[in-house]
């Protein structure tokens, strides 16, 4: 359903002011999905992101649609250091893929996402919600895709369990962007 929309790579904001790509320890090949801990979580809006491996601990999140290219919308430049939740999929914890956008960096410099090259397989990512749960995840897979070639059916197709991606940029700076996406699968564990 929501790939019909024909939501496809995510654009990044402009490069920070080097061109030092994340040197993310990419695994490609998809490993054995997390045992689910809980079953899946009523729906209840994300209000932040903590990634302990990457040092993130943000205290909110902004809503994201898509844009008139049906792409997903990224949280402003000047917002480079808040998250955003595609509002057109679930919330995360509850059955099916929820999407999280963060910068890697823009043309003012570093962002949120700025340590993803510290994040491995089996990290947790922490989404507290507004009902004052949070939903925890252990990240799967990760991969780094050119972004002609994003992986739209297997980041927003349907899942049978709760899952998350989160997406940032990385790659070279290439016409005054990141050239690639960096993708983390994650299944919920608590």
């Amino acid at each position: 359903m929501t790939a019909a929309l024909g939501i496809g790579l995510i654009a990044c904001g402009q490069g920070g002011k080097g061109d030092t790509a994340p040197d993310v320890k990419v695994n490609n090949a998809a490993t054995a999905q997390a045992k689910q801990a809980n079953a899946p979580l009523k729906k209840s809006r994300p209000t932040g992101l903590r990634i302990p491996a990457a040092g993130v601990d943000a205290t909110s999140m902004l809503d994201l649609g898509v844009d008139a290219d049906q792409e997903l919308e990224v949280p402003p430049v000047d917002k480079a250091e808040e998250p955003g939740w595609w509002t057109g999929g679930v919330t995360p914890g509850e059955k099916g893929a929820a999407v999280i956008v963060a910068h890697y960096d823009t043309a003012n410099g570093p962002a949120l996402m700025r340590n993803v090259a510290k994040v491995g397989v089996g990290d947790t990512v922490e989404v507290p919600r507004a009902d004052g749960s949070t939903a925890t995840f252990k990240v799967r897979e990760i991969q780094q895709v050119d972004k002609k070639d994003f992986p739209t059916n297997k980041v927003y197709g349907a899942t049978g369990r709760p899952e998350l991606r989160l997406l940032t940029c990385g790659g070279p700076i290439v016409g005054g962007h990141r050239s690639d996406n960096i993708i983390l699968y994650a299944d919920l564990v608590s």
